[in-house]
């Protein structure tokens, strides 16, 4: 990759100068990647996540890309995106990354669809090592109500997963055991949301304030969210920027700087945004399809 970098027209003398300031190792001094995957994924699919993590090295020569994986086999990482309790997954990441001497120092963090508000939540709930951007790539920030078209798996699985969540979203069982059940959120049922949600109403502030997460996440330099324009997947759409629908039914959508959160900044968000800390970016495709073109012109920036 370095090879075809230094093909571009540079000077020779500028190129040597260039050549010379690198750092040693390898290393261009960028900041290490953090990326979690999305449901139906795995760490290390040469047609996602591999295909990310290799264009990331080779546009930023040196870096240090973690993709991770949940569980100790592809499989097994795959499965636990649907079934291991999500506040587990994230305690687990937390001491994973807490481990991992490369990333004393701090860290980006991309996360893709579910992966966007599961590293939401390392954000806020485990400050070290410091997590410095948050890209949030089709996350579901205000969780979902619906799954039109669950990715990744068969037809029959999904169909399992939407009788479960249409039955008993916010028993125990299907809470402890159900990935997307902890991030299902019915706006016809607020109360039941609020009281029964194992993970997104904790991450969101919904039953108290905790002043520790709202402190983490305004730690974070950028909070970077794509929203998927053409989505099939996301119901609401809008939950990838942190909106949802307006409480009590599910036709009209508040966006996030209508909704409670941000007026009452119940998680640091609107002070986020006065500062300039919040980006919203929108992309034309479907539920995370994008093309390389776009990556590096909309994402790749905020790794640099």
């Amino acid at each position: 990759a370095m090879r075809k970098r230094s093909a571009l027209a540079l000077p020779p003398l500028l190129l040597l100068l260039l050549l010379c300031a690198r750092p040693a190792q390898g290393s261009n001094g960028s900041l290490p990647l953090v990326m979690w995957h999305g449901m139906g994924d795995s760490c290390c699919n040469p047609l996602s996540m591999g295909a990310i993590k290799k264009m990331v090295e080779e546009e930023i020569p040196g870096i240090y890309v973690l993709s991770l994986m949940i569980g100790k086999t592809v499989t097994e990482d795959m499965k636990n995106g649907f079934f291991m309790d999500v506040n587990e997954q994230v305690s687990t990441v937390c001491e994973q990354l807490a481990r991992d001497p490369r990333l004393k120092g701090g860290y980006n963090a991309m996360g893709f669809s579910q992966g966007g508000q599961f590293l939401r939540a390392v954000a806020q709930r485990c400050p070290s090592p410091p997590m410095k951007n948050l890209i949030s790539v089709g996350g579901q920030h205000q969780g979902v109500f619906g799954l039109p078209r669950c990715p990744g798996e068969s037809s029959a699985l999904c169909e399992w997963i939407r009788k479960r969540l249409n039955s008993g979203a916010y028993t125990d069982l299907v809470q402890k055991h159900l990935v997307q059940a902890q991030y299902w959120h019915d706006p016809l049922n607020e109360d039941l949301y609020r009281t029964h949600s194992l993970f997104l109403a904790d991450i969101n502030q919904e039953r108290a304030v905790n002043e520790s997460y709202k402190k983490n996440l305004q730690a974070l330099q950028k909070f970077v969210m794509v929203k998927f324009l053409q989505d099939s997947v996301v119901d609401p759409v809008n939950s990838e920027w942190f909106g949802f629908f307006k409480p009590g039914q599910d036709v009209e959508l508040d966006t996030l700087q209508e909704s409670t959160l941000y007026k009452e900044d119940r998680l640091g968000l609107a002070a986020m945004d006065k500062a300039g800390k919040l980006v919203f970016l929108a992309s034309d495709g479907d539920h995370l399809q994008f093309d390389r073109a776009w990556f590096n012109a909309n994402l790749l920036p905020f790794l640099r």
